[in-house]
């Protein structure tokens, strides 16, 4: 377990692993990554129980983690090196031909920590019950987490999985939905309005929790509070606010950095927002 101080130092430097891997490649997905990276961080420094030295794809006694959203693969391969699942300096292939960093994360290529190839969105959700069933026919007690976004929540598969979730009392879940209100075409709200998503989730039996994702205390007292309300009959989702590009203020408010890498200058510019903490890659 790490203090405040030091999570928040990692995910100072996991932003800058974001940004030099998407300015390297000139390809990637900046602005959610850059949003979900104190979520990213707490989860794997803090709360999952997780072993980089053991890992393997049934994840027998552990927490599990599933990433539905894949564009978000940046801020996922940086913590999962920094955590010890791989060395930092292969951050440095992202997106190259042959590189087991992929664009969307694959499982063919062996990378420690993926236990599940993502980026046809909308079926993370229905991969994670999947796995938690799996877990309670071999009475393993560890949980899986999934993270979604909130634009992915169009795809209906979203909602038949949720409905099969809380109808079946999976309880050994916990979704999280990236709720920046941002998708590549602009607001969600103006792309399909979301409603109220946790009278929804509500309606379809879940327990519904809601956080900032970009205060790494509250995280981490959330992602705790989940933990405590499973095994009660009810899987648990929570709704948790990100800006879209934190930590770097031009690209933050805005969609316009879904999914375009930065220039020489703009890198440049970022980076001078964010301190190196734990050394580049």
């Amino acid at each position: 377990m790490n203090n405040i101080t030091s999570l928040k130092s990692i995910a100072m430097q996991v932003r800058r692993d974001i940004l030099r891997m998407v300015h390297a490649a000139q390809s990637g997905h900046p602005g959610g990554a850059l949003g979900c990276a104190d979520f990213f961080v707490a989860l794997y420094f803090d709360v999952l129980h997780h072993n980089p030295n053991e890992f393997d794809q049934q994840g027998r006694d552990q927490d599990v983690f599933l990433l539905s959203n894949g564009h978000l693969s940046a801020v996922w391969y940086s913590v999962l090196a920094r955590s010890g699942y791989f060395d930092v300096s292969e951050l440095g292939t992202f997106r190259k031909f042959g590189s087991r960093l992929q664009g969307h994360p694959a499982t063919h290529e062996g990378l420690p920590g993926v236990r599940f190839a993502s980026g046809s969105l909308g079926q993370g959700l229905s991969c994670a019950i999947g796995m938690a069933l799996g877990k309670k026919l071999y009475d393993d007690d560890a949980l899986v987490y999934v993270l979604m976004g909130d634009g992915e929540i169009q795809e209906g598969q979203v909602w038949e999985a949720a409905m099969f979730a809380g109808g079946k009392k999976v309880d050994n879940l916990i979704a999280v939905i990236d709720f920046n209100q941002k998708q590549i075409e602009g607001s969600t709200s103006d792309v399909m309005p979301p409603g109220d998503l946790k009278a929804k989730w509500e309606a379809f039996d879940w327990e519904v929790l809601e956080m900032n994702g970009n205060d790494i205390e509250e995280v981490i007292d959330t992602l705790r509070l989940a933990a405590t309300l499973t095994g009660n009959e009810k899987p648990v989702l929570i709704l948790m606010s990100t800006e879209m590009g934190f930590g770097v203020d031009f690209m933050m408010g805005t969609h316009k950095w879904h999914g375009i890498a930065p220039n020489d200058e703009e890198l440049e510019n970022a980076l001078s927002q964010l301190n190196e903490t734990l050394g580049d890659y």
